[in-house]
């Protein structure tokens, strides 16, 4: 937890600083009301001469009464506004602190590789960025007040009461052992609980979200009694953990009133009995308003306890997050202004295995991309090819071997001008909520108007663009609003726009009917002579072109070569071949 303190900006410990000096006035201003309480009574029950109480003693006593009682007001007043005021600072202090964790998770989480994304879960990132974050936001401005008014509050009262009486003295303190054994048991019991509830609440998101991004398919399936099922699981669980933790700190509450109660009744049953004469009666009603502010304080240190378990989990859950070291480090070298006459892209004897896993899912792969080619990668499911060009821009490193651009390993490369060399585009296209026009001018490709249209001329479209209205048209969040066609071909019109060094195509063109996908590959070839292109397919007419051809088998790499000389000498991509065109086709 003190951990995430480091958080705190320097007008926040400021604002601390003041908050602090205003709770020590409140709690004074709280504790001079008995003092005032005291002369008041001290006053009515003092001793006159003669039997009646006459007017002219009312003339003496009222401006007493009134004057403590102005001061009583005025102490009731000022604590009433030293306390709006912490508030808003608190509030502010809070809010501030949550804005910058937040802000910090996030920009972590931007720098996540797919390992680090995979081992939290995207279910679990989600939560931790706002629930956990929430969890900490209001135990700070609750807490705040809190920890400092309750230490000051409980220590300046008890030294104004403690040489009062040692029998009413001692029924405090036992009261408070009670509190504090409470607070014990709670702790003991809730802190698993709520640890629990936290993992359970990742669950719960995760359910959740896989039921809204799977909607169709779960009704194409007939699946909703399923899904429910699902749902209704993970909320159960969810509930009874809560249920149990809440049920636990319920406890406290009942037991806090009977303590005061019992409190009170103590001092009055004691004072019965020690009460001799009227100074030591307006002792027991300081005492007892002491002794009131006393377990108020314990009190105050219960509500964060109450608090702490939950937030103790959120914290810690936060931190894994922040302290989580990047698999994915950015390099210092920003390239060369002249290239050498140095392949493009080049792979070394490269060899990749998932974190954690035993089997390679690549082995020994090597060969060169000149500019202005063509490479292709085919292979049945599960070869590695899409791990294998993941590894080009980082999405994973290597785990033997280099994979090298233009002569430097792309480890040595800052990561911001290795991704301005490529225009990526993933198997599934991502399209965010906007318009077509911030679709494809996504983030740092700036590119003018022109160069965009031209971008949707060449990804073949124009058409449908333009019966949706145009560069301005909206796009849903998800790109829902599309079909899976457009969706790719927006995709590929983005990474056209960035005019990059190295295009990525990810099995991009699988949604493309063959009519499509012959015309948009013609008029990419025009438009990138110069642009080396890497391409996954599963189609052969989608990469019989190619300068080259990489055909992938179990993570090795068994063949390569143009298309011809790979039916002449290669069995994997012959038979790959004839399963989808005829001898005469090819």
């Amino acid at each position: 937890m003190f951990k995430l303190f480091k958080n705190l900006k320097l007008i926040d410990l400021l604002f601390i600083f003041i908050v602090a000096g205003l709770v020590v006035l409140q709690v004074w201003l709280d504790l001079k009301i008995p003092e005032y309480t005291t002369a008041i009574t001290s006053e009515l029950r003092r001793p006159q001469e003669g039997l009646l109480l006459g007017f002219s003693d009312w003339k003496v006593r009222v401006p007493v009464i009134l004057e403590n009682g102005g001061y009583m007001i005025a102490c009731a007043l000022g604590s009433l506004a030293s306390a709006i005021i912490v508030g808003f600072f608190t509030a502010n202090i809070a809010a501030r602190f949550s804005y910058n964790l937040r802000s910090k998770i996030y920009n972590k989480i931007q720098n996540f590789s797919l390992s680090e994304i995979n081992q939290f879960s995207t279910a679990s990132l989600i939560t931790r960025t706002t629930n956990d974050v929430m969890q900490v936001q209001f135990f700070l401005a609750m807490g705040i007040q809190a920890l400092l008014k309750a230490p000051v509050m409980a220590i300046w009262s008890l030294t104004k009461i403690l040489d009062v009486s040692w029998q009413w003295s001692l029924a405090t303190g036992m009261v408070i052992v009670c509190l504090i054994i409470v607070i014990s048991i709670v702790v003991i019991f809730a802190i698993p609980k709520f640890r629990r509830v936290q993992t359970l609440t990742d669950n719960l998101n995760r359910v959740t979200r896989e039921n809204l991004t799977g909607l169709r398919v779960i009704r194409a399936a007939n699946a909703e009694d399923y899904q429910n099922a699902k749902f209704e699981k993970s909320n159960d669980e969810l509930t009874r953990n809560n249920l149990f933790a809440n049920r636990v700190m319920g406890i406290m509450s009942p037991c806090m009133n009977l303590l005061m109660s019992g409190l009170s009744l103590s001092i009055f049953w004691i004072g019965a009995y020690i009460v001799k004469d009227g100074e030591m009666f307006d002792y027991m009603i300081v005492f007892m308003s002491y002794s009131m502010q006393i377990v108020m304080a314990f009190i105050l240190l219960i509500m964060i306890f109450i608090m702490l378990p939950r937030v103790l989990v959120s914290a810690k859950r936060i931190n894994e997050v922040l302290d989580s070291k990047n698999t994915i480090q950015s390099g210092l070298f920003e390239g060369a202004e002249e290239r050498e006459k140095v392949p493009v892209v080049s792979f070394k004897n490269v060899s990749f295995k998932y974190p954690g896993a035993d089997e390679y899912v690549l082995k020994n792969i090597s060969f060169q991309a000149n500019e202005g080619e063509t490479i292709a990668f085919i292979g049945s499911t599960g070869s590695g090819k899409s791990t294998l060009i993941n590894l080009i821009p980082r999405l994973y490193d290597a785990t033997e071997g280099d994979v090298l651009i233009e002569g430097v390993n792309v480890k040595e490369y800052d990561l911001t001008r290795l991704n301005q060399k490529i225009g990526y585009v993933p198997q599934r296209g991502v399209l965010f909520k906007g318009t077509v026009e911030s679709n494809i001018n996504f983030g740092d490709n700036n590119a003018k108007e022109e160069g965009i249209k031209k971008a949707i001329s060449v990804a073949q479209a124009s058409n449908f663009v333009t019966r949706m209205g145009g560069l301005k048209s909206e796009i849903a969040q998800g790109g829902t609003n599309v079909s899976g066609g457009q969706k790719q071909r927006l995709s590929i019109a983005r990474a056209i726009a960035r005019e990059p060094q190295i295009f990525i195509f990810d099995d991009s063109f699988s949604a493309l009917d063959y009519k499509t996908d012959k015309k948009l590959r013609a008029a990419l070839k025009k438009h990138t002579t110069k642009a080396t292109k890497f391409i996954v397919a599963q189609r052969i007419g989608t990469i019989k072109d190619a300068d080259k051809i990489i055909v992938l088998e179990s993570g090795e790499m068994v063949g390569i070569g143009t298309h011809e000389e790979l039916l002449k000498n290669c069995p994997v991509y012959k038979e790959i071949a004839l399963s989808q065109l005829s001898q005469e086709e090819l």
